[in-house]
């Protein structure tokens, strides 16, 4: 049996009974943060450009747009998903090293409004997704990920699979989907170089071509059968080294979604170790950032590959720097998204500490990593003292929770400046059992046109 027909008749399987009752609060935390991430991100000039091309192209009104208004189930995709991951506050997995809130749910939640389902079908559709996305990731990860952006080629696996829950496709039919994800997986980690916005792209169409895979599987459109073992398949032809026992290790058995971590800072998550370290020790020890003489990170190479950037020229760029983050966490004793802007980026001051922050591997937290993301901070003042914190892992993961009032506090911070009620929708999702998708979808909207 191919992997592909064991995560197609897993997919196939699940039903909304079979969820304990944690996997589907887990799974309405994490429908919140990602609805929060979207609406967020819905006004950034990025998310604009998408809007007006697919307004552009026109579509049918299928499902609603996080900018308002409706249209097609792709469209949707596209605009959903990279709004949802431009702010850098979208969930995060550590093994599999995927977002995969900002795919999975806004292909899930487009093809569930356009198609009439309930939100017990879409609650399932996304713990599914999540899974066999997570379980992909896991099974390619790290070596994947130092050229691939996994939430945009093992995310599409995830799209895909949800929306062929919602759609009710047999096992075949599901084997289509997830064949046809696979051969259009692809994410480059070159645009980190300029700073580009490829990466939103990475997103809207991971989320698209998931839900256009499974469309198509519903017409019976046909796709390789070993899509992730095969002699040129997802495995082979995109990563150094892989273990595919990952695949089925105790599927069925257990839910990867608890697994998920939620960003508190608006940044890379790979900044979050050295970051929480830094706030703590500030805290505790009632320091200023003036009398600090040097940030000393030690971590693990990842964080070197991605963010390590000493001279940053925007504000995108700013969340994916080490050096940034760790002096605005010092400077400021936060890092919100309003926190991330142009003036604190052409701050003098803030420039002057980011010269004072160095970042190196450790063969500790390097061996760890990816089921660990740690770091140690040592801070040398200028009096002579040096205080020092260490962590394997960054508030919000599983170990360190975030709960479920902070969740909802983040949810209603991050949607403050939009107009929209955020405690109607915050209500709507974390009921979503007992509504329709299309109810939670559009919770909110009528009261956002009475203050429009």
């Amino acid at each position: 049996m191919t992997l592909t027909r064991m995560l197609a008749e897993y997919a196939s399987n699940v039903r909304f009974e079979d969820l304990p009752d944690e996997v589907v609060e887990y799974t309405k935390l994490c429908i919140l943060d990602w609805y929060g991430s979207a609406l967020a991100g819905k006004d950034e000039k990025q998310i604009l450009s998408i809007l007006e091309l697919t307004q552009e192209w026109g579509g049918n009104e299928q499902a609603t747009l996080i900018t308002g208004g409706k249209s097609s189930i792709g469209n949707a995709c596209l605009v959903n998903a990279a709004s949802s991951h431009i702010v850098e506050l979208d969930d995060i997995h550590k093994s599999s090293i995927i977002h995969a809130g900002t795919v999975v749910i806004p292909a899930a939640a487009a093809v569930a409004e356009a198609y009439g389902l309930s939100g017990k079908d879409l609650i399932t559709a996304v713990a599914v997704g999540y899974e066999i996305c997570y379980r992909i990731g896991e099974a390619v990860s790290p070596s994947h990920y130092y050229y691939w952006h996994n939430t945009a080629t093992c995310g599409t696996f995830g799209s895909a699979a949800a929306a062929a829950k919602l759609l009710n496709l047999n096992v075949g039919q599901i084997m289509y989907a997830l064949g046809n994800a696979g051969t259009q997986a692809a994410g480059l980690w070159e645009f980190i170089e300029d700073g580009a916005n490829t990466k939103q792209l990475h997103t809207a169409k991971a989320a698209y071509n998931g839900a256009l895979a499974a469309l198509l599987a519903k017409k019976d459109f046909t796709s390789a059968s070993k899509i992730l073992e095969g002699r040129r398949g997802f495995f082979n032809a995109m990563s150094e080294k892989y273990d595919a026992d990952k695949i089925t290790r105790n599927l069925g058995k257990e839910f990867k979604i608890i697994e998920n971590s939620f960003k508190i800072h608006a940044s890379c998550r790979h900044t979050h170790p050295a970051m929480d370290c830094i706030l703590n020790i500030m805290k505790e020890n009632t320091l200023t950032h003036q009398q600090i003489q040097s940030i000393s990170i030690k971590t693990y190479q990842t964080v070197l590959n991605i963010t390590d950037n000493p001279n940053p020229d925007t504000v995108y760029a700013s969340k994916f720097s080490s050096q940034f983050c760790a002096a605005l966490i010092a400077m400021k004793g936060t890092a919100s998204l309003i926190d991330y802007n142009n003036e604190i980026l052409q701050s003098p001051e803030l420039r002057n500490l980011m010269e004072k922050v160095s970042v190196e591997a450790d063969p500790y937290y390097e061996n760890a990593y990816p089921e660990k993301w740690g770091a140690k901070v040592v801070i040398k003042m200028k009096d002579g003292r040096t205080f020092s914190e260490g962590t394997d892992y960054p508030k919000g993961d599983p170990e360190k929770p975030a709960d479920k009032e902070e969740l909802i506090q983040k949810f209603i911070t991050m949607t403050l400046d939009k107009v929209w009620n955020a405690e109607e929708k915050v209500q709507a999702i974390l009921q979503l059992e007992e509504i329709s998708a299309a109810e939670m979808m559009e919770a909110g909207e009528e009261s956002c046109k009475q203050i429009q």
